[in-house]
């Protein structure tokens, strides 16, 4: 039997229509340019559809197996515990279908690049300025080691001498007391660099705090949703690329 491949697309979910709105609007483009024919578009919290709907449309459209594309930057808890038991039930409704999961972005050099791109487009950078790189935040002791490598791959490519890294929530030193931590060290300006994906009610709140210190006098500007760079697009696109090769390559 003809095995028919599907991509299910899982990312976070927001409460920010902006936000989700942005989301949607980055995956179709994706959609446009992959060459398989059932791609469904899905969320694990938050925002609709999630991931069950997303499976069962897959599905219903006569998939045989579907290749699970996860829209994270870093393995934490989301894609080690909450997709595999949001699929858990799923695949024992489905047994037949064949599923794979796509491993989250990781620390790609490619990714850290087009930041270093993202902060000289800024039109700021003087090679001065403080760098405050922000999480969206986890209790999994691997992204503390992961946001290392990022801070240490910026002074790299920026040879910048101060890089610092907060986060928005779950863990500590949280977003207010990182940029009032990097604010008393200033040479120059600080460039805030958001580490997520998308637009959300989290990016709203890096640009209220730097809109804030900006109308007091202080020089803050961020980079905006990492989605901006082309990099990130690339990628998508290959893992689910590499993914029908797999497949294909495993019926061959």
């Amino acid at each position: 039997m003809l095995s028919v491949r599907a991509i299910l697309y899982v990312g976070h979910g927001t409460r920010s229509e902006k936000g989700a709105a942005e989301a949607k609007s980055f995956l179709q483009k994706i959609i446009r340019q992959t060459n398989v024919s059932i791609q469904e578009i899905s969320f694990l919290e938050l925002t609709e559809p999630f991931i069950e709907e997303g499976f069962i449309r897959c599905v219903k459209k006569g998939a045989t197996a579907i290749t699970v594309v996860p829209l994270f930057l870093l393995a934490a808890g989301h894609i080690k515990t909450d997709i595999p038991e949001a699929l858990l039930p799923l695949q024992q409704q489905y047994p037949q279908i064949q599923v794979t999961v796509a491993d989250p972005f990781g620390v790609q050099e490619r990714i850290l690049d087009a930041i270093a791109e993202m902060v000289m487009s800024t039109g700021a950078w003087s090679g001065r300025e403080s760098l405050l790189v922000v999480g969206r935040g986890s209790s999994d002791p691997a992204i503390h080691e992961a946001f290392g490598k990022i801070t240490e791959g910026l002074k790299r490519r920026l040879e910048a001498e101060n890089v610092s890294v907060c986060y928005l929530a779950a863990t500590s030193p949280s977003f207010q007391q990182g940029i009032e931590e990097i604010s008393r060290e200033i040479k120059a300006g600080v460039i805030v660099i958001p580490y997520l994906l998308f637009g959300g009610l989290l990016l709203d709140e890096i640009d209220q705090e730097v809109n804030r210190r900006n109308s007091k006098g202080q020089q803050v500007l961020h980079t905006g949703s990492l989605s901006r760079h082309q990099a990130i697009q690339e990628i998508i696109l290959e893992r689910s690329a590499d993914r029908e090769e797999a497949s294909e390559s495993s019926r061959a």
